[in-house]
C-alpha cells in the first residue's frame, strides 16, 4: 500500500476554501497545508482573535499566500447565517468546505438557540453553514464538502425522541458520540442527494484516529498526558481530511481515516463505519429534523457550474 502524504496533495492554485476551527489543532493544520499548496482559505473562527493571529502565522511561514479570517459561532445560528451571507457576498465560488470545528466533552451547556453544545456545535451549525454556503458549492464545478467525524461515532446513537438532552440525564460522552455519528449520516444523505441531483458535488468524510492536539481538556488526565506521547503528530492526523478534501479518488459518499491500530494511527485510508452509519432511512429523518430545528431548508439542486 503507498503511503500517502503531504506530497500527494494536489496543486491547489486557483482553489477558494473554508475551514471551520482553523485557529488551532487540526483545523489550523488543515489550513495551512491548503495554503501550503496555494489555496485561497478562509479561516472561520469563533475567536476572531485567536483566528487572525492564525492567520498571521501562515502568512509569515508562506509570505505568497491567501488567507484570511472571518468570526464564526457554529452555536450560534446568526452567527452562522451572517458568516455564510458575507462570503456569499465576496465570492462567486467555494471549493472546499471543510466542516471541522467541534466541541468535545463539556458537561452540559446549551447553545444561543437551546441546543445541547455538541450536537449543536458539531452537527446542527455545520448543517445550517452548508445549507447556507450550498448555492455556491453548487455552482463550483470541482466542490467538496468534507465532514471531520471521529471514531466515536461507533458508540453513538441517534435519539430522535430527545435529540438535545432534555429529558435523559446528560452524559457527555455519549453526546459527542451522537454528534459524531450525526456528521455521518449527514456526509450519507448529502451525498444521496448531490447523487440524486446529478450534481459533480462531492460530500466525502474523515476522521484523526488518536491525534495529539493540546486540547483534550475535558478528556481524561493520564490519557491527555499519554497522548503527547502514542498519538499522532497534528500534521498526520489533519491528512485524513486533506484527502478526503484534494484526493481525485476520494469520490463522494467516502469516509477517511488512519490506516493502523484499529484505525487510531497511520497513514489516511478508506475508512469503516458501523451499520448505523450506513441507515439510509435514520440519515433521511435526522436531514428532515435537522432543517426542522435549524430553520434552513438545504435543497440540493443541479445548476450551471463555473469552470474549475
Amino acid at each position: 500500500m503507498t503511503r500517502w502524504t503531504y506530497d500527494d496533495i494536489p496543486d491547489q492554485r486557483g482553489r477558494t476554501a473554508i475551514v471551520t476551527g482553523a485557529n488551532t489543532g487540526l483545523g489550523f493544520e488543515t489550513a495551512r497545508m491548503l495554503v501550503a499548496k496555494g489555496a485561497q482559505v478562509v479561516l472561520a473562527c469563533r475567536n476572531i482573535a485567536k483566528g487572525e493571529a492564525a492567520a498571521g502565522r501562515i502568512r509569515a511561514e508562506h509570505p505568497a499566500g491567501e488567507v484570511t479570517c472571518a468570526p464564526l459561532d457554529l452555536a450560534d445560528l446568526d452567527s452562522v447565517a451572517a458568516f455564510a451571507a458575507g462570503y456569499r457576498a465576496d465570492h462567486d465560488r467555494l471549493d472546499l468546505l471543510i466542516n471541522n470545528a467541534g466541541v468535545l466533552y463539556p458537561p452540559l451547556q446549551r447553545t444561543r438557540q437551546g441546543f445541547e453544545l455538541q450536537f449543536g456545535t458539531n452537527h446542527l451549525g455545520h448543517f445550517a453553514l452548508t445549507g447556507h454556503l450550498l448555492p455556491v458549492l453548487l455552482a463550483t464545478r470541482t466542490a467538496r464538502i468534507v465532514s471531520v467525524a471521529s471514531n466515536a461515532h461507533r458508540t453513538g446513537r441517534i435519539d430522535f425522541d430527545d435529540l438535545n438532552w432534555e429529558r435523559r440525564r446528560y452524559q457527555r460522552f455519549a453526546a459527542y458520540s451522537q454528534s459524531k455519528l450525526a456528521n455521518l449520516l449527514f456526509t450519507l444523505e448529502l451525498h444521496r442527494r448531490l447523487t440524486e441531483a446529478g450534481s459533480p458535488v462531492r460530500a466525502t468524510a474523515a476522521h484523526p484516529g488518536w491525534t495529539y492536539t493540546g486540547q483534550d481538556r475535558a478528556s481524561d488526565g493520564l490519557v491527555n498526558a499519554a497522548g503527547r506521547f502514542i498519538a499522532m503528530k497534528v500534521h498526520d492526523g489533519a491528512l485524513p481530511a486533506l484527502r478526503a478534501a484534494t484526493d481525485p479518488d476520494a469520490d463522494s459518499g467516502s469516509y477517511w481515516g488512519p490506516a493502523h491500530r484499529f484505525e487510531y494511527a497511520g497513514p489516511p485510508v478508506r475508512a469503516s463505519r458501523t451499520k448505523r452509519a450506513q441507515d439510509v432511512a435514520v440519515a433521511g429523518r435526522l436531514w428532515a429534523e435537522s432543517e426542522r430545528l435549524t430553520g434552513v431548508p438545504v435543497t440540493v439542486t443541479s445548476v450551471d457550474r463555473t469552470e474549475s
